[in-house]
């Protein structure tokens, strides 16, 4: 095949619309439904992201993305019981895959809801069996399973978008893109992303472990896929807290420090047993979560909103206990696409428990910034390439 045609563009009244190639056949196969712009721009920035940490760290790997920006990505290292309470998982059967995409979506089930999901490795029954349940727009991979495709061929009444991507495509070394009736061209980002990027230590405290290196390279390998300006915060073999596409590098530290902060604090006991009624719709649930663990109801504050979640109403979870529980964290890695202009990110990464840092490096106020990681015993490493994504 060497073009597929599309609905429409970005948006309904942006006609024709296509996928093809100029030499060639395309590399990517549709097997059921059918994919959109937008779905084959997170289709197609999702598999590589996902592919790339397959390479890196010898797992499978997965990525949920929405709107060309990954809202997950993890890989397959097995749950303990708490996680397999924290994403929903407890008694299911889970491949290493499964547990990589359960890991990926779990990473900020507000945000992947209606995702597109990324496998780096062929689908198997038990990963599917695990994204049938979800509200997502679609699935590429390089390869499924005969059971696997049947589950997936039955979500959404028989429209789920399955795609199927040649592992072994290399795309040409140029790139080209049109905004307003003008081509850019650029070199592919082909920079390989390892733990040798983190030699440069620059801080006192220079204990950097093997499970930190792997997690500020998964961070680092989500950056180059994540619209600039980002940050990402990661923790046991997954991404916890993306900042996507903000103006300010603060600004994106807060965004993804707040998600990471929601992600730790869907692991508090309170939340875990919260008095959910059976057989309440998933989404439902997630937004019933995202509510709960940012204060927003609870004890006198229960206003019936969500009387038809709960069996009875929650228990209070009360600010100082929201913040007595994120104190508790450490071990966060995080890492950032392009270098920290001052040391208030170091003082709000502080804040959701992050011990170890990997960014470019190059302000003109490194020495600040550094002075702030060895305030709090911080590990930062100077990688010297900056990821920007566009």
């Amino acid at each position: 095949m060497k073009e597929y045609e599309l609905k429409y563009g970005c948006n309904p009244n942006q006609k024709p619309s296509r996928i093809f190639m100029q030499d060639g056949e395309l590399p990517v196969e549709i097997l059921n439904g059918k994919p959109g712009f937008i779905n084959f721009l997170d289709a197609l920035n999702g598999y590589q992201l996902a592919r790339e940490l397959h390479e890196a760290t010898g797992y499978p790997a997965a990525a949920s993305f929405k709107h060309v920006s990954p809202a997950g990505a993890a890989i397959g290292l097995p749950l303990s019981e708490v996680e397999e309470k924290v994403f929903f998982t407890d008694g299911l059967p889970l491949s290493p895959l499964a547990c990589a995409y359960v890991r990926a979506r779990g990473a900020d089930r507000v945000c992947s809801y209606g995702d597109w999901v990324a496998l780096s490795d062929i689908c198997d029954e038990e990963t599917a069996a695990v994204i049938a349940p979800e509200v997502s727009d679609g699935v590429i991979a390089p390869g499924y399973t005969k059971k696997a495709l049947d589950i997936l061929k039955g979500k959404r009444k028989g429209a789920y978008s399955i795609v199927k991507i040649d592992p072994n495509y290399k795309p040409k070394q140029a790139e080209f893109k049109d905004v307003y009736g003008i081509t850019f061209q650029q070199g592919r980002n082909e920079f390989v992303i390892n733990a040798d990027l983190l030699q440069n230590i620059v801080t006192n405290n220079k204990a950097l472990p093997e499970n930190a290196k792997r997690d500020l390279i998964i961070s680092l390998i989500t950056l180059k896929y994540t619209q600039s300006n980002s940050v990402c915060y990661t923790a046991g073999g997954q991404a916890i807290g993306i900042g996507a596409g903000q103006q300010s590098r603060i600004h994106c530290t807060q965004l993804a420090g707040s998600k990471a902060d929601n992600w730790f604090l869907r692991h508090h006991p309170m939340v875990l047993n919260l008095p959910f009624k059976h057989d309440i719709p998933r989404p439902v649930r997630d937004n019933a979560i995202d509510v709960y663990v940012s204060g927003g109801f609870s004890g006198d504050s229960y206003d019936g909103a969500f009387s038809d979640v709960f069996t009875e109403p929650p228990p209070e979870f009360t600010s100082d206990e929201r913040k007595r529980w994120i104190a508790g964290t450490s071990g966060v890695s995080l890492g950032s696409d392009a270098f920290f202009p001052f040391g208030d990110n170091i003082e709000r990464a502080n804040k959701s428990g992050v011990s170890f840092i990997a960014q470019p490096g190059g302000s003109i106020r490194d020495d600040n910034v550094i002075e702030m990681c060895n305030k709090y015993d911080i590990v930062m490493a100077f990688t010297g390439m900056r990821l920007f994504h566009h």
